[in-house]
């Protein structure tokens, strides 16, 4: 039997560079085991794209990529969750190149491209997890029930987002962070001593370099919000027992959230107006700053300390813990030499101290017509 496409030359009609571009489109399809619906619309964006003058002229390495961007953006067109970062590792591309070709591709087929949707990326990620059913690999004191599971992650990541936490990162480090503190609270008896490494290994996902970051930045929120609930004070609470703790801080985040992160009437007034006070306070001693000021020069550490243990405004990442600066090669002796030939400006030349006789004749000079 001799199939119709063979008999009639339809295949060859396509290029070699078409052809394995489809071939390649239809095996990621396969791979991410996506319906037989997004890969026909995966294969007619592809086919559109490589036809397009803006995508004649490409480099062969984005022609690559141009399959898992058509595949990628199929997937967000029908509400699959598929992160970039799951079609770059499987193309062993650069996120930074792939965005690139994605957004060309967007903005030149004119393609609608809706938003990731947080929660359904949550269930899809938590569908793969080896940790709902009794295997030999999961003992029964780990596994955990799948409803209660995702309900709690979700939880997790919404503080997460509140929190400033999701803002600008990748989200599977996050999901996977908030899913390791769910399924140890849901057990904390049997599952505190258990590492994120092994609850990764145990459900049979990989471990996202940046999951300990996201883990020890929810840790702290979590420790924050729990120094404002009285009762938990009595108690020695550190980021291993918090977890024991967790249902009822996201009970009542929104309340606790507020008093752990917001700054104190006192000391937004005194932020915002430093020298308001001084004036009525002058008789009684040294204003309020300058005293605060000599108290921290008395005992630095322990201003500090105080600082630190205090509420604090809620901020990204990325303004309490800036990047540090590289710093600059010292200038060499030779650079740094004097030679008297530098030239001077006449913004410099105006602060140099006068003597009596220079001020004398310069007034004189200015008092002439």
């Amino acid at each position: 039997e001799v199939a119709y496409s063979q008999s009639t030359g339809q295949k060859e009609q396509l290029s070699r560079c078409l052809q394995r571009g489809i071939r390649r489109v239809q095996d990621l399809c396969k791979v991410l085991q996506l319906p037989r619906v997004f890969e026909e619309t995966a294969v007619s964006y592809f086919q559109r794209a490589v036809q397009h003058p803006s995508f004649h002229l490409v480099s062969l390495e984005k022609k690559e990529l141009l399959g898992g961007c058509c595949v990628f953006v199929t997937c967000r067109q029908h509400n699959w969750p598929v992160t970039m970062g799951t079609i770059c590792s499987l193309l062993y591309a650069k996120q930074e190149l792939f965005a690139s070709v994605y957004l060309s591709l967007q903005k030149e087929l004119e393609l609608s491209v809706p938003a990731l949707s947080l929660a359904d990326l949550v269930k899809t990620h938590l569908n793969s997890f080896r940790l709902f059913e009794h295997t030999a690999d999961v003992p029964a004191r780990f596994v955990e029930d799948k409803e209660k599971m995702v309900a709690r992650t979700m939880q997790i990541v919404e503080l997460a987002s509140e929190t400033w936490l999701v803002t600008g990162r990748h989200p599977v480090p996050i999901v996977t962070a908030a899913a390791f503190l769910s399924w140890q609270s849901l057990q904390p008896a049997a599952r505190l001593t258990c590492t994120l490494a092994r609850f990764c290994k145990l459900a049979g996902v990989d471990l996202p370099p940046p999951a300990h970051l996201r883990l020890k930045e929810l840790l702290e929120i979590l420790l924050r919000m729990a120094s404002q609930l009285a009762w938990l004070r009595v108690f020695n609470v550190d980021k291993k027992t918090v977890v024991k703790y967790i249902g009822d801080l996201l009970q009542h985040r929104i309340f606790l959230l507020k008093n752990a992160f917001c700054l104190e009437d006192g000391e937004e007034q005194r932020a915002a107006a430093p020298g308001e006070g001084s004036l009525g306070e002058g008789s009684l001693g040294s204003p309020p700053a300058a005293g605060g000021a000599a108290q921290e020069e008395a005992c630095p550490s322990e201003g500090k300390r105080q600082r630190e243990d205090g509420p604090r405004p809620l901020l990204p990442p990325c303004l309490i813990n800036p990047r540090k600066r590289l710093r600059t090669a010292a200038p060499s002796p030779s650079d740094s030499a004097i030679t008297g030939d530098e030239p001077i400006s006449d913004s410099e030349i105006e602060q140099y101290l006068r003597g009596p006789e220079e001020v004398r004749a310069f007034r004189k000079a200015k008092a002439w017509p």
